[in-house]
């Protein structure tokens, strides 16, 4: 049928080229501000391998020094495993 996948030719591939953020990379980091611990259904796919930092903060209130304390936590605490 014209315009319609099979189940068996659904991969990741199929799936991401679909997505609105199709030739876009996936994010490293997500910074989640106002207390809130949940990603709220956003970039659901696209955050399956991304670290996730929650602030207790509103945006606005965010600083120079929170992004650098991110920063350096991304960069020096991370092991990326990539689910291994």
């Amino acid at each position: 049928q014209e315009g319609k996948l099979r189940e068996t030719d659904i991969t990741e591939s199929t799936f991401s080229d679909r997505l609105l953020t199709r030739g876009v990379c996936d994010p490293d980091v997500l910074i989640r501000t106002s207390g809130e611990v949940r990603i709220s259904n956003f970039l659901l796919w696209q955050l399956a391998y991304s670290e996730l930092f929650f602030l207790n903060k509103a945006w606005p209130a965010v600083e120079k020094d929170d992004l650098l304390e991110i920063i350096r936590s991304y960069a020096v605490g991370r092991q990326r495993r990539y689910g291994k």
